[in-house]
């Protein structure tokens, strides 16, 4: 893990973010790139790109990397290697693009851990990020001045699509020396008998070299809350999950969850798409 970006609004989630980025910088030797996604209003926009020079624009352009500077010279960064980004475009694309740029690892980006997803980091950018990124994405809900990654849970339905992104889940995993719990949550309208959520979970992890880990069978009203409620009873330090598109637990991201369930996920939630 070599390369971690992480976006900011300048916010106190997007800050605690970059805490957590800067604890797993320091336990790869990793780079960490700060990137800064500046929107202008749409007249601004079109004179940028037509190349004229506004006044206006050079103002928010010095005054970004002004902030950048200040953020990049905070203690916990000290001995991280940090290269600052502004760019000027939509932050969906913008993060997408320089992820490519630069070969990301992982994205680590701030949420707010007690209010609607919707409030999620840049709008509902976070949300757009989880959805359409290739590159594991690390959801931090709060201040985490010890980040821990011993004991993840990957839940699950353990169909034949999930093994790819189990594959980075073990990559990340391998990074933390961390023990795996894997969870099916059954409920009243997923149901499945226990021999057969045991034999999905077997069959799955078959081809995969596991040491470090449990199979669980969880039962609960609904799958959001068999998530939480099964990583808190653990203990767990993180929540991993894989995301598709608006099906399967991209859910969870969005506004169809209560807002009572999302003010108790405040563990970090990192998740793998499809």
């Amino acid at each position: 893990m070599k390369q971690i970006l992480v976006p900011t609004d300048f916010s106190e989630h997007a800050e605690d973010a970059l805490k957590v980025a800067a604890q797993i910088a320091k336990k790869n030797n990793s780079e960490i790139i700060i990137l800064h996604m500046l929107e202008l209003p749409s007249q601004m926009n079109d004179a940028v790109l037509g190349g004229a020079s506004i006044p206006e624009t050079m103002l928010f352009m010095k005054k970004a990397n002004e902030m950048l500077d200040e953020i990049s010279s905070k203690p916990y960064l000290d001995g991280i290697q940090v290269t600052e980004i502004v760019k000027m475009d939509r932050p969906i694309h913008g993060i997408t693009q320089v992820s490519k740029d630069h070969n990301i690892d992982l994205i680590v980006m701030g949420s707010h851990g007690s209010s609607g997803v919707e409030e999620l980091l840049i709008g509902s950018n976070t949300e757009k990020v989880v959805r359409n990124s290739d590159i594991p994405v690390l959801v931090i809900k709060k201040d985490i001045k010890n980040f821990n990654a011993s004991n993840i849970v990957f839940a699950s339905d353990f169909s034949e699509e999930a093994k790819k992104p189990f594959k980075k889940l073990l990559d990340f995993a391998k990074t933390f020396q961390s023990k795996l719990h894997l969870v099916t949550i059954c409920t009243p309208n997923s149901f499945k008998t226990t021999h057969a959520a045991e034999k999905a979970i077997t069959d799955f992890i078959t081809e995969f070299n596991l040491s470090d880990y449990t199979t669980n069978i969880y039962n609960d009203t609904n799958i959001e809350k068999g998530i939480i409620n099964f990583s808190n009873k653990i203990n767990a330090d993180i929540i991993g999950m894989c995301t598709h598109g608006r099906t399967g637990f991209a859910h969870f991201f969005n506004g169809s969850i209560s807002e009572g369930l999302v003010n108790h996920a405040v563990k970090p939630i990192i998740t793998f798409k499809i």
